[in-house]
């Protein structure tokens, strides 16, 4: 596997869609620099992928964004995509972090899963943290929310040193014609996938081997890319939100005003002289808006 990619895929005779993604520098950005302990970066990888994966059913121009909060000592770890596989993500946590179930890393608390058109209303879907795992979590949510027979495979790790994050998706096709059986019978083939073969191989080698006696239509592959977002006008942007009083008073105290993007963890600085022409040129704005 060389590249970050989506694919999405058929079977014929069987109403049954299936989604493969693999992601390699796509993890490795979106961890890097952070020192997350091991378990918070699994179930950060974890989340991308399950991300990716519920962006890809997307009929539309819009994100989603999925995230875990709870009272445990990871509080919270969410992910964002849109329909270009464009993903970001980042977790907050505190103290000594052990490897365990979901509970033992968040404690009580719920997934959060939010769908936001381009055009049109915003959805979103909540169900609590009851499975031991974010797959059991997320197979939940589509049971309750969907009412779409579904099954996901999440997988994290490392080969020759690089960070790996991997998963795959089944799903009834919503027009009605799935059978249990056809999806039980494709179920127990996934079933078999290994965490090398999807760390390592092309997408179309892991579906030969799974697949290899059935009829599968495969599509050209998505890219999968990390995609921040943030930029120095926006900050400046959001520095125009805060009172004047409050601005000022930071720069006499620190110097200048930084905001820090916890995504890709660039920050963005302005000292007084920055801010001045920040503040000229809303007032021209304002002017100029007057006049016409």
């Amino acid at each position: 596997m060389t590249n970050d990619s989506l694919n999405r895929y058929l079977f014929d005779g069987a109403a049954v869609r299936g989604e493969l993604v693999q992601l390699s520098q796509t993890y490795q950005q979106i961890i890097a620099d952070k020192n997350y302990p091991a378990p918070v970066a699994k179930l950060l990888g974890e989340l991308l992928v399950a991300t990716s994966l519920l962006t890809a059913t997307l009929k539309f121009e819009g994100s989603i964004t999925v995230q875990v909060q709870g009272d445990g000592p990871v509080s919270l770890a969410v992910i964002n995509g849109d329909h270009n596989q464009q993903l970001r993500g980042v977790a907050r946590w505190k103290g000594d972090i052990k490897d365990g179930t979901i509970h033992d890393l968040m404690g009580k608390g719920h997934m959060v899963i939010t769908i936001t058109p381009t055009k049109g209303e915003r959805y979103q879907g909540m169900v609590g943290l009851d499975g031991d795992s974010l797959v059991e979590c997320l197979e939940s949510y589509f049971k309750n929310s969907e009412q779409l027979k579904t099954r996901i495979w999440l997988r994290t790790g490392e080969i020759d040193g690089q960070v790996k994050a991997a998963g795959m998706l089944l799903q009834i096709m919503p027009d009605g014609t799935g059978t249990e059986g056809d999806f039980e019978h494709l179920e127990a083939l996934t079933e078999t996938v290994k965490d090398e073969e999807l760390f390592t191989l092309e997408a179309q080698d892991v579906l030969y081997r799974l697949y290899h006696q059935e009829q599968v239509q495969l599509f050209d592959p998505q890219a999968v890319s990390f995609e921040c977002g943030c930029s120095r006008d926006r900050s400046a942007a959001a520095i125009m939100t805060v009172q004047p009083e409050e601005i000022d008073q930071i720069i006499a105290e620190d110097g200048k005003v930084s905001l820090h993007c916890d995504y890709c963890g660039t920050s963005y600085d302005f000292d007084s002289i920055d801010v001045a022409a920040l503040r000229d040129n809303s007032a021209n704005s304002t002017d100029n808006d007057q006049i016409h």
